[in-house]
């Protein structure tokens, strides 16, 4: 392999960027990827020490700082989206849940992937998505809320890992890995904005190190992000001009991280690691039309032409971790406390709480605690490992194992007295009282791993976890994986495992409703008076069978490829399946403690609904990941890095449950969210071109974004406010897309570059909505898909500073 380094250091370019593995890197920066003779050091899907990641066994994908860079994309999310096939984003862009950045696996919802940070399970958002859609319930971690700046590299394990890690690694790991350098300093700045001259965006990222002392270090990272609003709807009907809600919500977030460690002896290392985020940002509701005032002069007085209900989160985010490692008598040991909250104060503003103003005469227009929500999590773990040498085995056994007990905890606040009078405030109401509660548990976890070759060329890794779950029982997982390279040029790997997710809290006691101009609805707990009275269950784990098998291979000297397929069996996968409508979700969601507004009488059934979370549906998605590379060199000129990377999945219903009259729980509509909301496919591919002297460094890819497909809703009457049925649907299919993402950098000496690019260079949108299923006419786009996103083309210029 060391015959195609070019002369000089390592020079890497994959798919924007990215490091598809298990090959040779072909070019790493010497700050971000640590490397081990031109090979990187894994430490995400296996507990052996020094393992490299042309040796895994499970398909992996390392993308390092420079390359999330590269991509021109000022939030981790973003960029992840540009650089990974295999993963999706919402494309929410309204409510409350568009304000939590989540992301996706192999076609499952983000509850499904397990985020690590430096290898510890990272704590989730409070914030729930309540909206309708493929992100229904889900409380992921939101990646964004982790510094960009601190990043050094990030490894994304393709595969069920749920008896290496635990509860939700269904889909994959994402570990993310910060920075430890102890020298140096590092600072940039990107300003974008869309093709359509909104959604102005700035951030600022710095980070540096410097050493404690001849045995420690001490790295600090920061990033500062302004995000204005997009506007994408289209004309609303009622009155014949664009409405503003849909769209990118408005944002500052102010994020950073500190992380250090100290050799105490020569085999005893104490770390530590702070992190901390807040994140002020605002999503716009629905215009209410001054019509809807006639009976309160008070607030027609405020708002004489109808008014915006603006959505607003106040968030703070931290997390810290304290622990220990070292070796004694050959074995690796790491003992470590990680506690981390997010606390989330959701509020309304620009709106009006009418039956509080017919009843007192008051006429509040900001509700800054409508709803509260605190996440908790609290982890103690213990691991170990040891490299064994055994007479008459030639190969090294490596065995690790450990044991973990994690508290998590749920708080539900009831909302200020203005924000839940009545029928509450307009589009957020608050939380009642009898909602609002702190729920917590207890979770107690042993695992082991044992790892070897049978013989040189075969390699077996078989693991074993147990948990028990205080509020839901025990779960078993394990997982056999083996890899066979007959030849240096030609690997087989394969992992046979089952996997789980466990109920979030959540899920089990969320409640809220969301009101719009002539619909309303909303969660309600399971366990909920108004749940209970209609036939909901205890929430039970989901479980899952996970099967991947693949090649590594180079047919050619310098072209790697790489393919993996997989399947995966999820059971009693949660979902909204208490579905009810009409005067039953009425008198549910009365009985929760959530009342209609007065002109709710004149909405039609279908436009009042009530859910609550159950275990309804069994899937099974089958896909490929595919990727290439080959680089091509131009001598003196240069040389340039093609790459290509593509998943193609499927995901169908095998089972759903039923009532106990031996109806479907699942809607079509709500079987789509599930089997056809992500893209069947997604392809990436194109060049990087590098000169010889280093200066100019040119980027040219495309990405194909592949269908979706939606059950629409008719709506009908007056100006589409009417919506007509639950039942009956128009299917609707999302057209393949592709997007062209450009970036030319020039480097003016060996500290300062400079970058001009732009990601949908053409400016690309989804495919619009007919008419007929576009609520009272401004939903332009699906917001209950993850395809190329909503906002068009965005250009940006980066400035690039390293001292």
């Amino acid at each position: 392999m060391k015959n195609f380094i070019p002369k000089g250091g390592l020079y890497l370019s994959f798919l924007c960027g990215v490091f598809q593995y298990p090959y040779t890197v072909l070019a790493a920066d010497k700050n971000n990827i640590t490397v081990n003779n031109g090979d990187a050091i894994i430490v995400t899907g296996t507990r052996e020490t020094g393992k490299k990641a042309s040796e895994s066994i499970s398909p992996i994908d390392i993308i390092s700082a420079k390359q999330l860079t590269q991509t021109g994309m000022p939030s981790l999310r973003d960029a992840l989206t540009q650089l990974l096939p295999s993963l999706s984003v919402p494309n929410a862009g309204f409510d409350s849940g568009a304000l939590t950045d989540s992301l996706s696996l192999r076609g499952l919802n983000s509850n499904e992937t397990l985020v690590l940070v430096d290898g510890k399970r990272r704590h989730t958002t409070a914030n729930l998505s309540a909206v309708a859609g493929p992100q229904q319930g889900t409380t992921p971690v939101d990646i964004d809320m982790i510094p960009m700046a601190a990043i050094d590299h990030i490894e994304v394990l393709r595969d069920g890992a749920s008896a290496q890690y635990g509860s939700d690694a269904v889909a994959g790991v994402v570990n993310v890995i910060l920075k430890k350098q102890d020298h140096g300093f590092h600072a940039q700045t990107l300003t974008g904005i869309t093709a359509a001259k909104d959604g102005f965006q700035q951030g600022v990222y710095l980070d540096g190190g410097t050493k404690l002392g001849s045995r420690g270090y001490l790295h600090v990272s920061g990033d500062f992000l302004r995000q204005n609003h997009t506007y994408r709807s289209s004309k609303d009907l009622r009155t014949n001009s664009k409405d503003k809600f849909l769209g990118q919500p408005e944002q500052t977030r102010e994020s950073f991280a500190i992380k250090g460690g100290y050799e105490i002896t020569d085999n005893i290392e104490a770390y530590g690691l702070v992190t901390y985020a807040h994140r002020y940002a605002e999503a716009n509701e629905i215009t209410r039309l001054a019509s809807t005032l006639t009976d309160y002069p008070a607030y027609a007085a405020i708002y004489p032409n109808g008014y915006l209900p603006v959505d607003t989160i106040n968030e703070n985010d931290w997390e810290i971790t304290g622990g220990l490692k070292g070796q004694i008598k050959g074995w690796n040991w790491d003992v470590s406390s990680v506690y981390g909250r997010d606390y989330d104060s959701i509020g309304v503003k620009n709106s009006a709480n009418l039956q509080l103003s017919k009843d007192t005469g008051l006429a509040p227009t900001n509700f800054k605690n409508a709803q509260r929500f605190n996440n908790q999590q609290w982890s103690n773990s213990i691991d170990f490992s040891k490299a064994f040498h055994i007479n008459g085995w030639p190969h090294v056994i490596n065995v690790a194992g450990g044991a973990t007990h994690r508290y998590e905890s749920y708080t539900i606040g009831a909302g200020s007295f203005e924000s839940a009078y009545g029928s509450g405030s307009e589009a957020l109401p608050g939380i009642p009282a009898q909602s609002a509660g702190k729920f917590s548990r207890n979770v107690f976890g042993g695992y082991f791993d044992v790892a070897t070759h049978l013989v040189k060329q075969l390699q077996i890794d078989v693991a074993g976890r147990y948990e028990h779950y205080s509020d839901v029982g025990d779960t078993k997982t394990g997982k056999v994986a083996l890899r066979y390279d007959p030849f240096k040029w030609l690997g087989f790997r394969g992992t046979i495992s089952n996997a789980f997710h466990a109920p979030t809290l959540a899920q089990e006691y969320y409640s809220a409703v969301t009101f719009y101009p002539t619909q309303a609805g909303g969660i309600i707990s399971p366990s909920s008076v108004g749940a209970l009275a209609n036939g909901s269950e205890k929430l039970k784990p989901e479980h899952s069978t996970n099967i991947t098998a693949g090649v590594t291979f180079e047919p050619i000297k310098r072209l790697h490829i790489t393919a993996d397929v997989y399947q995966i069996k999820l059971r009693g996968q949660i979902l909204p399946g208490g579905n009810i409508y009409g005067d039953q979700a009425s008198s549910a969601l009365a009985l929760d403690g959530f009342n209609l507004p007065a002109a709710a009488a004149s909405w039609t059934p279908a436009s009042i609904y009530a859910h609550w979370f159950a275990n309804v549906a069994n899937t099974r998605t089958r896909g490929i990941d595919i990727t290439a590379s080959y680089p091509t060199y131009l001598g003196d000129i240069g040389h340039i890095d093609w790459s290509v990377a593509a998943n193609i999945n499927r995901t169908i219903l095998t089972h759903q449950g039923k009532d106990a009259d031996g109806n479907d729980l699942l809607t079509k509509q709500s079987i789509a969210y599930i089997t056809s909301a992500y893209p069947r496919s997604k392809i990436i591919w194109g060049g990087q071109f590098t000169s010889g002297d280093k200066k100019w460094i040119v980027g040219l890819h495309e990405i194909r974004w592949g269908h979706t497909t939606s059950q629409l809703s008719y709506y009908g009457g007056a100006a589409n406010t009417n919506l007509l049925s639950n039942y009956e649907f128009f299917p609707f299919h999302n057209r393949v897309k592709y997007t062209t993402n450009l970036d030319i950098t020039y480097r003016v000496n060996a500290k300062l570059a400079l970058t001009a690019g732009a990601n949908n260079l053409f400016n690309r949108y989804p495919t619009r909505l007919p008419l007929a299923h576009r609520y009272i006419g401004i939903h332009k786009y699906d917001m209950n898909t993850s395809q190329l996103g909503m906002n068009g083309g965005f250009y940006y210029f980066k400035v690039d500073v390293s001292l």
